[in-house]
Formats: C-alpha cells, sequence, structure tokens
C-alpha cells in the first residue's frame, strides 16, 4: 500500500468535480502533485496545498475552495476528518486502525512487503556500465553501473518488465591502439602471465606517444596562434581611448578583464601543454620510441580500419583479446554482484552499421559535409549552433552515433521497450540529445511512443575538487578502489567482538567495503558531482552504508536476545499496537517505503531510497529509545514491537538489496 499515492488518486477525483477536468488531465494533476507528507507530524501525516492556486484559477477564496475539496474528497476509510489551515492547507492525518491493518498485511508478505506490482507494467531496457574492454575499468565506471543496475532493481521490483543490456566497446580505436601496440611494443612473458595488464599497458604507451606527438604538431602551433590573437585584442582594448560615456566606459573595462582572463588561461594552458612535453621528452626511451613512430595515432586508426574491413591478422588477435578482456570485467562484475540479461557490444551492431548511413542517406537525413555523412542540426529539429551528427567520417569510418542508432533500432524490433534508459555521464548530454532527435527524425518503427531517456549523472571528484585520480594522473582502477575499501572495513570487523573467525570477519568487511563504495555513490542525487571519501564511507553513524549494515544488525540482534526467531514472531498471529507516539512514527515510515520506490521509479534517482532507509533508521532509533521491546509492559505489547522490529529488518534488508548491497547478520 502507497499512502500518497492512494490520497493523490482520491483527490484526483475530488478535484475533477470541482475544475470540469478529467481526473487524470494535466491540469489536475499538476495540483495533485502538491499533496505531499506533511513536514511538520503535528500538523498531521500528510498535506494539500492545492487550494491556493486552484483558488486563483476559480476567483475563489482558497479556504472555500478547501472546504469544496474536503467535501468532494472521499477518503473515510484511511483518514480522520480533513482540517483546513491558513490560507487553505488541507491536513490528513491517518486513522490508526487502517495503519494497524496495512502494517499487519505488510508483516505478513514476506516477499513484498505489502507493496502491489504496478497495474500499468512497461518494458524498460537499461542501458548501463558499457566500458571499453581493452583496459581495467576504473572509478569512472562505478557511477554508471551502481546507479544502472539500482534502478534495474527496483524497476523490476515494482513489476516493470526491464532488460538490461551493457553496450561495450570492444570494436573502437582502443583496439586499434592495442594492436599497433601489440605488434611493436609487446611484451610477450608479461601477456602470458597478466594479460590485461599488458594489454592496458599497450594502449596507454600508444596513447602517450600519440598525445605527446599531437600536442607538439598540432596543439602548440594552434594555442600559439590563439594567443597572439588575444594578445592582440587586449592590446586594442587598452589603447582604446575613453568614451566619457561612464556607462560604456564601464562595460570597455569589464570586456578588458574577460580578455586578459582569457589570454591568461590559454597561457596557462600552453605552459602545461610544455610542461608536460619537456616531461615526455625528457624519458630517453620515450622520446625514442616516438622518433621512431611517427604519426603513431594515424597508424593506430589505420589497424583499426583494417580489423573493421575483415583483416585476418587483426581479427585474429582481436579474437585472442577480447576474451581476456571480458573475464577481467566479468570478475568486477561478479565482486559487485551485477549482472547483464545481454552484453551486446559495438562489435555485434557493426554489421548493421552501412544499412544505417544508407538509409538515413535514403530518407534524405544524412547529407555530405567536408566528405563526412552527417544529420544537421535543421534536420535534427535542433538549434543551428549545434554540431553536425557525424555518422561517417570521411575516411569511411562509423562512430558512436551510427552504433548508437542501430542499437535503438536493434532494441525495438527486438524487444519492444515501452522506454530505453541511457545511464551515461552527463558530459554526454550533446550526443543523447542529437541521438533521440536523429532517431525520431529516422522514424523507425514504434519510435514515436517509445521514451528515450539520458539518464545523466555527476563526477566522482578528489578533495581537490577534480576528477579523482592517481597521483601520476591516471583514472583510479575500480579493483583497486574496491580493494581498498573492503582494506579499510576490516578494521570495523576486526574492532567487533560479535564476529568469532577470520572467514567470516572477511565476509563482512567485504560486504561493508563494496557496500559503502555503492551505497555513497547512491546516496547523492545522480545529476550532482561528488567528493570521494573512504572516511564518509565508512562512517558508523549517518547517512552511509555501515551505519545502513550496522542498523539491520541491531534490529535482528534483538531476536537472538529474545531467544525467538522472526518466523515465530510473525506465525503467532499477534496485533500490532500504535500506543505512542515513537510507534506511530515508525509505522507510518514503514509504510512509506512504497512511496520512496515509486519516486525513484518516476525520478530515476536512486538517492530516493537512500534518503527513505536513513529515515527509517533513524525513527526506528527514536522508537528503540522510547519504547522497550523486551521489557515491554506486557506480552501482547511485546509481541507488537518485535513485529515493529521485524518489518523494520526486512525493509532495510529489501531496500539494500535494491541498491545492490547485502546486509550482515552480526557487526
Amino acid at each position: 500500500m502507497n499512502p500518497l499515492a492512494t490520497l493523490r488518486s482520491r483527490f484526483a477525483t475530488a478535484l475533477a468535480t470541482l475544475t470540469d477536468e478529467l481526473a487524470d488531465s494535466p491540469a489536475v494533476l499538476k495540483l495533485v502533485e502538491m499533496v505531499l507528507p506533511a513536514k511538520d507530524a503535528k500538523l498531521g501525516d500528510y498535506q494539500a496545498n492545492c487550494a491556493m492556486p486552484l483558488g486563483k484559477q476559480l476567483g475563489k477564496p482558497p479556504r472555500d475552495v478547501a472546504a469544496d475539496l474536503v467535501a468532494a474528497l472521499d477518503v473515510a476509510d484511511l483518514c480522520e476528518t480533513p482540517e483546513i489551515a491558513g490560507p487553505g492547507f488541507i491536513n490528513l492525518r491517518l486513522r490508526e486502525d487502517w495503519l494497524v491493518e496495512q502494517l499487519t498485511a505488510a508483516s505478513a508478505d514476506v516477499d513484498r512487503l505489502g507493496i502491489a506490482a504496478t497495474e500499468t507494467p512497461r518494458t524498460v531496457v537499461v542501458d548501463f556500465s558499457s566500458p571499453n574492454v581493452a583496459k581495467p575499468m576504473h572509478v569512472g565506471h562505478i557511477r554508471s553501473t551502481v546507479i544502472g543496475a539500482a534502478l534495474y532493481r527496483v524497476l523490476g521490483f515494482l513489476g516493470h518488465e526491464v532488460i538490461s543490456d551493457n553496450h561495450i566497446g570492444d570494436w573502437g580505436t582502443q583496439f586499434g591502439m592495442i594492436i599497433y601496440g601489440y605488434k611493436h611494443f609487446v611484451d610477450e612473458a608479461a601477456l602470458a602471465a597478466a594479460p590485461v595488464a599488458e594489454l592496458s599497458r599497450l594502449y596507454k604507451l600508444v596513447n602517450q606517444i600519440g598525445d605527446y606527438q599531437s600536442a607538439k604538431s598540432e596543439k602548440l602551433p594552434a594555442l600559439a596562434e590563439k594567443i597572439e590573437l588575444a594578445r592582440e585584442r587586449v592590446e586594442d582594448l587598452k589603447s582604446a581611448e575613453p568614451s566619457g560615456d561612464a556607462k560604456q566606459d564601464k562595460k570597455a573595462a569589464k570586456e578588458l578583464r574577460k580578455a586578459e582572463a582569457a589570454l591568461s588561461e590559454l597561457e596557462k594552458e600552453q605552459a602545461d601543454a610544455k610542461a608536460k612535453i619537456a616531461d615526455f621528452e625528457s624519458d630517453a626511451t620515450l622520446a625514442a620510441l616516438a622518433t621512431d613512430h611517427p604519426a603513431i595515432g594515424a597508424r593506430a586508426l589505420q589497424e583499426t580500419a583494417k580489423l573493421h574491413e575483415g583483416d585476418a591478422e587483426n581479427r585474429a588477435l582481436w579474437d585472442r583479446f577480447l576474451p581476456k578482456c571480458l573475464e577481467e570485467i566479468e570478475a568486477t562484475y561478479q565482486r559487485l554482484g551485477v549482472e547483464f540479461d545481454h552484453t551486446l557490444g559495438e562489435s555485434f551492431y557493426q554489421p548493421m552499421l552501412a544499412g544505417v548511413v544508407d538509409d538515413l542517406a535514403a530518407k534524405g537525413l544524412a547529407t555530405e559535409s567536408e566528405g563526412a555523412i552527417c544529420v544537421m542540426p535543421e534536420t535534427m529539429g535542433l538549434a543551428d549552433n549545434t554540431a553536425p551528427f557525424i555518422v561517417r567520417k570521411k575516411d569511411g569510418a562509423f562512430l558512436y552515433a551510427t552504433t548508437d542508432l542501430a542499437t535503438i533500432q536493434y532494441r525495438l524490433g527486438e524487444w519492444q521497450p515501452d522506454a530505453i534508459l541511457y545511464v551515461v555521464d552527463h558530459r554526454q548530454s550533446l550526443h543523447f540529445e542529437q541521438l533521440f532527435a536523429t532517431a525520431k527524425q529516422w522514424g523507425i518503427d514504434s519510435i514515436d511512443t517509445v521514451e528515450l531517456t539520458h539518464i545523466a549523472f555527476g563526477t566522482v571528484l578528489g578533495e581537490d575538487g577534480k576528477p579523482y585520480k592517481t597521483r601520476s594522473g591516471s583514472a583510479v582502477g575500480l579493483t583497486g578502489l574496491l580493494d581498498e575499501a573492503v582494506d579499510r572495513a576490516r578494521s570495523i570487523a576486526d574492532a567487533s567482538p560479535m564476529l568469532e573467525t577470520d572467514a567470516e570477519r572477511q565476509q563482512v568487511a567485504e560486504r561493508i567495503g563494496i557496500g559503502a563504495i555503492k551505497y555513497a555513490d547512491l546516496a547523492h542525487n545522480r545529476t550532482s558531482d561528488y567528493v570521494f571519501s573512504y572516511e564518509k564511507m565508512l562512517a558508523m553513524n549517518g547517512n552511509a552504508a555501515a551505519y545502513m549494515q550496522f542498523s539491520y544488525a541491531r534490529v535482528r540482534g534483538i531476536f537472538a536476545k529474545a531467544g525467538v526467531t522472526p518466523e515465530a514472531i510473525r506465525e503467532s498471529g499477534g496485533p500490532i499496537v500504535l500506543n505512542s507516539p515513537a510507534e506511530r512514527a515508525l509505522g507510518i515510515t514503514l509504510l512509506q517505503f512504497a512511496e520512496a520506490l515509486d519516486r525513484v521509479a518516476a525520478e530515476y534517482k536512486p538517492n530516493h531510497l537512500t534518503a527513505y532507509l536513513f529515515d527509517l533508521a533513524s525513527r526506528y532509533s527514536e522508537f528503540f529509545e522510547h519504547c522497550p521491546v523486551l521489557k515491554a509492559q506486557t506480552d501482547e505489547l511485546k509481541q507488537s514491537r518485535l513485529l515493529l522490529c521485524d518489518l523494520v529488518a526486512r525493509t532495510i534488508a529489501k531496500g539494500l538489496e535494491l541498491l545492490g548491497i547485502q546486509t550482515v547478520e552480526r557487526m
């Protein structure tokens, strides 16, 4: 049962009688969204603020509108008589007998805790994680992976048919770089001992040499030209005579400061580039490799092109390298407890790409521009200053744009989804805006009725406020990240007198450490950046996984002290009573689990669930402080409070499970 959804449904019916609108019309639904949990429990459990805007719309005093609304409202079965306060607020307090009935039903529902599956299930494809397989996963992959997995679980629990697809990068430029590196720089012994580590080294080496060559031959000259123009701009502004008009002179001074700042930024960028070039050239081995392998970036692209054209040698190397890469990634997924229904990478769609471009051209959507085939902004229906959407480069190579269009076409034909969600960081926002616009114009079967949504997320930052990296400046490896979290969590496990064996302590450390990484990510609004901190992640208080796991273990510990199992308490069939404010507040919070899950599904934001779990744990602490359980005044009260404890533990466990986090029985 979802109290908020039930109340909103009843309000929609009542509002429709006052506005001559249908209950599901946009105007009514907008007003219905103003029915919310009350911020002050003294005023009630829920509050409706829709009488004020409706009063303006109808030209009537809001209190009169509130009175009419209450008269039309049918909530007697779940609420006490609504109260009108202030200028027209409607305060609602849930009936105690209704609360008890719902809590009793939730307690008896072992699998779903009283949460009904949706009556309108959808088929939803969730595209998440999607690493490039030729190199180890790093900290940048954690957000897509855990956010996508959480959405997959929550939507599935709510009754939707959810399909997860890991669109891995297994065919792109990185393989050309690895193939080139293998042919010229491979250490066969290292490759045999640790394949992915050696392939990653080859990729980084080729990329490092390519970046150096590009910086020296292209970036520095381009910066020098920009700096010269910027200096001329500053000199022109400095030499301009004052106009005598204070407003104009103030504007000119502002333009000068802006131009000077732009020049300073360019000079800093130039200095950084020169420093990196000098650092590279100070390494005699790297400098020699750069001399011996000129234009290495172009040569790597040639290897990519040969792979795509079916070159036997390059295809054999790809077939040799790919399984090892996939094994490494799968090991990380197993540790994270993440599974996929499908793993269809770029290589799967390669045979379809030429057809995509041909069809776009045949429909007049794709045209030639400077040798490349593009969908232009006006064709996509986007602003003129938007960059073209390139589907084939002038050298004949296809891009992410082409693959993603083929992917949409395949998914619509194969799975007939109602929605496709792409859990990808915010820096790809323009790509997805162009992708969705092009797909709509392309007119694939049923595309107009499918929800295409970019589930954007922010960046994981270091303490310096910059993207989280190692001291050397490279991305932090995900395996090392997890290892350190588990190592730190081991100190928590070692300090526990309740854990008896080393194996148990290590299992608890693994669950706490991995859970800490996941929960810290999910607890933030996904659109925000957040600072990575092991100390905050592993905190035993506040909105952190360790605290939630401790809260679960704490509740479960009551049953051990009582010498009874939760199953036995449930089977005894005793009534739930809500005699105190703390019991009642806990009971209402338990019923709001469904509300939290619905918010996650509506906004695709798992932080609504973490916020709910923290609130539930806080309500339980208040309940535990004010309501003795094992020393309750009567056996009936003890039974009731044990039932509430059991429901709290199962709700926390289910919530953490949906977030992909394991609980611990003792901690």
